[in-house]
């Protein structure tokens, strides 16, 4: 039986979809795909079962300033989550 991480990389490489392998947890192996229009990320665990998070939108062209209002936003509610948690918002 062919483990769960195999199977999904070889269904990409043979669908053309182009991956990038990265470890965030001790019992997962996660693998994150862009395909037009959305992103996929995988983890799939050491027991074998696998979750996936998919995030569909569209493909417009945003100014690239605009990623210091994008920054400003997530400092500011680290900084909010901080004052009611005690601690960095990890879920970010």
């Amino acid at each position: 039986m062919t483990s769960p991480i195999f199977r999904i990389l070889r269904l990409f490489d043979e669908a053309g979809i182009r991956y990038m392998l990265n470890r965030y947890r001790e019992d997962t192996i996660d693998v994150h795909a862009t395909l037009v229009g959305e992103r996929i990320e995988l983890s799939i665990f050491e027991d074998g079962h696998v979750e996936m998070s998919r995030f569909v939108g569209n493909e417009d062209v945003l100014e690239g300033d605009l990623i210091y209002e994008v920054v400003a936003a997530y400092v500011q509610e680290n900084a909010e989550w901080e004052k009611r948690v005690g601690e960095p918002n990890q879920e970010a």
